[in-house]
């Protein structure tokens, strides 16, 4: 029988602390939300490998460091409102919502049911899961004080710009000919700071893909 609880340790021991992840609100959480029950029942006993794993239809649960990466580098504080795009089954709200957060999560009709779905069976409270466009983000919840985009995209829509609080920033993954970076964007008056936090490899959201141009 596998010990799940073993197995989020030797993930905090392992993958998190040697890798700068040290904020202990999110440490502890990290070890506290069952990331195996946001996976299909095969693929459990794999939960906290160092990679991203398969959902189905060209989605990935993010993994575990470049989650935690993302989740630090926002900042987030008890009764914080953060916007989680690319929610997939919920495992980044649930973690989001166990470090007091008020999260709404935004992905597609599917992935976005099935994320409603866990998180109602495991019984998580701050979280408004909900469906639509992802690069258009959430305005009805609008503004956030943090933004976490779980997946690779190749610009920030100013869209989701535009729904920051003062002060508030951006996560993500910006992928650059199949390399990416791990990068914040903070709003500042009128404008936005940029920090490239580390390198990360994260598989890209179709949704962000750059839209086709005229040829001619």
């Amino acid at each position: 029988m596998i010990d799940y609880a073993v197995l989020r340790l030797n993930m905090i021991e392992g993958q998190m602390r040697p890798n700068r992840v040290t904020e202990l609100a999110l440490v502890e959480a990290l070890g506290q939300v069952p990331r195996e029950r946001f996976v299909p029942e095969p693929l459990r006993p794999t939960a906290y490998v160092d990679e991203d794993l398969p959902l189905g239809g060209g989605r990935f649960l993010t993994e575990p460091l470049v989650l935690a990466r993302l989740i630090q580098a926002v900042r987030v504080k008890p009764g914080a409102k953060v916007l989680d795009i690319g929610c997939a089954t919920g495992y980044g709200a649930a973690v989001l919502a166990r470090l007091g957060a008020r999260v709404v999560a935004l992905d597609g009709p599917d992935m976005a049911a099935r994320a409603r779905a866990n998180l109602a069976e495991l019984v998580v409270k701050g979280v408004d899961v909900v469906s639509g466009p992802l690069r258009d983000g959430w305005r009805a919840g609008a503004p956030y004080d943090g933004i976490i985009i779980e997946g690779g995209v190749a610009r920030v829509p100013e869209a989701l710009f535009e729904q920051l609080a003062p002060g508030g920033g951006i996560a993500t993954v910006l992928t650059d000919e199949g390399v990416g970076r791990l990068v914040t964007f903070t709003k500042l008056g009128d404008g936005m700071a940029r920090r490239d936090v580390c390198d990360a490899a994260i598989p890209a959201l179709a949704a962000f893909a750059p839209e086709p141009g005229f040829v001619f």
